[in-house]
């Protein structure tokens, strides 16, 4: 393809996925299902160019900055909290999953080897972190299950990958033995903590010393992928070194980026992630013509495929469901016993953990790397692209449901010590102590009168708002209304002024950030 085809092929792609997307919020279906099925439908439109990916550049390009992405949203005590349960998710789960799918494998076809099918379960069992946020990020669950489902989707590619990796060299002629792939998945993993807690750290000195804004967020932006293939480079797990450089930057982000940086980096990022994220479903959905082609067409995979395809899809869900539910059991006899303090999450909670299981990028690259030679490939390929599209088409649509069906919300053991209105008190009291002392002089006099009167009020605003709760909220948005309409009305002669040249652009600019950074606070106040 000329390099001319390419570049309209990728913009196609993207003015694509506005559409798609725009079409998914009208039919409130989640946009990753939108993405998959547009996918698929452009693939076959005639004079579309036949598109094969290229796996490792899909893992390299997508995986590190959607990885940091989730790990930097994470909340880490929660993190560290929950980590038995995210580990239990994470390599418990995807190594049982992988079991019970290669005995399922080896029982539809018993002339493919045992490692050949323990490859296929290593391929379709971890769910992907991307699918998984965005999903997610549309739902409102409890924070100890969505502590526990974020962090399961960080950290379970790397147990797939590393079984994923065994089960092709055995299957290949290279064998090994069951001491070996646990000894190397823990150095995997350890040597994986220990890059991205050096890429982090390094981060963070030069942030610290860094003072030109663009290239600090362009370094924020670059790190993800130099922990992944830094990672990969000297052979540990670049999934877990992207993670926990991604956990660095989120906790450590409050201190090193300053008001501009977090204003500027934080637009950027959303956009990035909105396009990579939109990208990766696309991109799936496209490949669907190439899986189809490569099996012998959509009559052949309908007639011979069918039911070993739909057989794979329902032992995963299965598999997930009785790993789940035996845990939590598990949990609640120790907890009879008087071990361990976290309860059982729950029948609730378990049914919506196990449904949550959408898999995406991670398990169609792992399955494009099969190699060409590889036993039963192309039944591979299907059955990665069909848990795919199952779990994001039927899960993803459906989750929302399930959990409105469920009753699930959170309580009030799920919110922290302080609300939002009582930090925010504790927060302008310390900056009216601030300004209290700052606004006088050597000698004590107050030399800064107008500064203290204004924090005074913002301090005291609160008190002002009396009756209920909902009168209360409806006379402060209504205050911030009144707020946005000035905003709005300084803009608006501020435009008239640069229209009829009495200022110019870099008047027009300065005082509009003045506008646009008032305007923000105003609206997340009354949010």
């Amino acid at each position: 393809m000329h390099p001319a085809e390419t570049l309209e092929l990728v913009l196609a792609m993207l003015g694509a996925v506005l559409v798609l997307h725009w079409l998914a919020e009208r039919l409130r279906w989640p946009p990753s299902a939108a993405l998959l099925i547009g996918g698929g439908a452009l693939a076959f439109i005639p004079g579309v160019p036949l598109i094969t990916l290229d796996p490792e550049l899909v893992l390299v390009l997508f995986l590190p900055p959607l990885l940091v992405d989730g790990a930097w949203h994470t909340e880490l005590v929660r993190f560290r909290r929950h980590l038995a349960g995210i580990l239990s998710l994470a390599v418990g789960a995807v190594i049982f999953s992988t079991l019970v799918v290669a005995a399922v494998a080896h029982w539809l076809m018993p002339t493919l080897p045992w490692a050949a099918c323990a490859a296929l379960g290593a391929i379709v069992s971890p769910p992907d972190a991307v699918s998984a946020r965005a999903v997610l990020q549309r739902v409102q669950l409890p924070r100890r299950l969505q502590a526990l489902l974020e962090g399961e989707s960080l950290l379970n590619d790397a147990t797939g990958l590393v079984i994923f990796r065994f089960a092709v060299a055995a299957t290949m002629g290279a064998g090994f033995q069951a001491g070996e792939v646990l000894g190397r998945f823990v150095l995997l993993v350890l040597g994986g903590v220990a890059i991205g807690l050096a890429v982090g750290a390094l981060w963070v000195v030069i942030g610290r010393r860094l003072r030109n804004e663009l290239l600090l967020i362009v370094m924020t932006v670059l790190v993800g992928w130099v922990a992944y293939l830094s990672g990969e480079a000297l052979g540990v797990s670049g999934v877990v070194a992207a993670v926990t450089a991604g956990l660095v930057l989120g906790w450590q982000q409050h201190v090193i980026f300053s008001a501009a940086v977090r204003l500027r980096g934080t637009s950027f990022w959303q956009v990035l992630v909105f396009l990579l994220e939109a990208s990766v479903f696309i991109l799936i959905g496209i490949s669907l013509r190439d899986i189809l082609t490569r099996a012998g067409g959509l009559e052949a995979v309908a007639g011979e495929l069918a039911l070993p395809l739909l057989a794979i899809v329902l032992t995963l869900t299965l598999a997930r469901f009785a790993w789940i539910f035996a845990s939590d059991a598990v949990v609640a006899l120790l907890r009879r016993m008087g071990i361990g303090r976290e309860p059982p999450i729950g029948p609730a909670c378990a049914t919506v953990m196990g449904w949550a299981g959408m898999r995406g990028v991670v398990t169609l690259a792992a399955a494009l790397t099969l190699p060409a030679d590889f036993p039963q490939r192309d039944f591979m390929l299907l059955a990665a692209f069909g848990v795919i599209l199952v779990t994001v088409l039927v899960q993803g649509s459906t989750l929302g449901l399930l959990i409105r069906w469920t009753g699930l919300r959170r309580t009030a053991e799920d919110e922290p010590p302080m609300d939002m209105t009582a930090a925010e008190r504790a927060m302008m009291q310390a900056q009216l102590f601030a300004v209290e002392r700052l606004a006088r002089d050597e000698a004590g006099n107050l030399v800064h009168p107008q500064l203290l009167r204004r924090y005074t009020a913002r301090a005291t605003a609160g008190e002002s708002f009396t009756g209920s709760d909902e009168e209360r909220t409806a006379a402060i948005a209504s205050h911030f209304d009144v707020i946005i309409g000035a905003v709005a009305a300084g803009r608006e002669e501020l435009v008239r002024l640069h229209r009829t040249h009495q200022i110019d652009n870099e008047t027009l600019r300065s005082l509009e950030l003045d506008l646009d950074l008032e305007e923000l606070g105003a609206e997340s106040a009354k949010a």
